[in-house]
């Protein structure tokens, strides 16, 4: 048995006591599968940018984990739609519980998904434009906690290569930006896009090959950037064309901030990207892929389908 880990939480607590929690390094680590069987639940977050205390008490809010960061899901799925990157300042802490729940969540029949989103291709190249500035203070000391990062034999480096840009579950589809219609055209499965993109995760500054991997990375057309579902008239022709292609009923999405979870299009389409820094934080609870629920972090569920 590999042996535990403990992640010391430096963060103020009303109780002003000392937090962590531990974990066990996984036993080995694969590329994550593309599609998954439904679930009869799956709750959806983005962009918590390493915001820990809101993104604990949106779980514990939505019953994913309790007070103690363990698994109360049960079979459920818990999906985070990428960017827990950059702003905040608790980036690894974030990450490091999301790491832990992966196996917590499967021992009681759950499953973490971890979507990548264009904070976490930056940061895999060593842009830190956006980075917290603890992060950018520490860079030179043997302490940074980014730096980790870029040592090819970190834990946390290979475990975000295994990660994917999309997903489908059921028949949802999760993807950080969304679709361009220039990554449409190539007419690939959700399996081909992510074989590929994985290749370029660490090598985006590179000079692109060939168009494909342009268009995977690209600010304008990457699944990771794009954001023409929010912003372009041709939107919902857009969107039943995707749902189409991938044979999905339903596309969620982060990255386009905004107010509240939203559905779009008559429900074809949802945003689940929320001010987690400034107390909007949060999620989409969904039932048996037909109720859609939006979920605060005081616990106030709403029906939104």
């Amino acid at each position: 048995m590999k042996p535990r880990y403990k992640i010391a939480l430096q963060i103020p607590y009303k109780e002003d006591q000392k937090r962590s929690f531990s974990f066990r390094l996984h036993s080995q680590l694969t590329n994550e599968p593309t599609e998954y069987k439904s679930s009869k639940k799956i709750f959806v977050v983005s962009d918590i940018e390493g915001n820990f205390t809101p993104f604990c008490k949106l779980l514990v809010s939505a019953k994913v984990i309790d007070r103690k960061l363990n698994w109360t899901f049960g079979e459920g799925h818990l999906v985070i739609v990428g960017d827990c990157f950059d702003r905040g300042e608790e980036v690894m802490e974030c990450l490091w519980l999301i790491y832990a729940l992966e196996e917590k969540a499967k021992f009681h029949g759950g499953y973490v998904h971890f979507i990548l989103g264009n904070h976490e291709i930056m940061n895999l190249n060593g842009d830190w434009r956006y980075v917290h500035p603890k992060y950018a203070e520490d860079y030179f000391s043997e302490r940074y906690p980014l730096a980790a990062l870029y040592d090819g034999s970190n834990e946390l480096l290979r475990w975000l290569c295994t990660k994917n840009i999309i997903e489908k579950i059921g028949p949802i589809l999760f993807v950080h930006g969304g679709i361009s219609p220039e990554l449409l055209q190539f007419n690939l499965s959700i399996s081909d896009i992510n074989s590929y993109a994985r290749q370029w995760y660490c090598r985006t500054d590179e000079t692109y090959q060939n168009i494909l991997a342009y268009i995977l990375f690209s600010a304008d057309h990457s699944p990771v950037w794009y954001r023409g579902y929010y912003t372009e008239e041709l939107a919902p022709q857009l969107i039943q064309a995707t749902l189409d292609h991938f044979g999905v009923t339903t596309i969620v999405t982060g990255h386009t901030l905004i107010e509240k979870v939203t559905r779009f299009y008559d429900g074809k389409l949802f945003n689940v990207d929320t001010d987690h820094a400034n107390g909007k934080s949060e999620g989409l609870l969904i039932i048996n892929n037909k109720r859609f629920y939006r979920v605060e972090r005081n616990g106030k569920t709403e029906k939104l389908i």
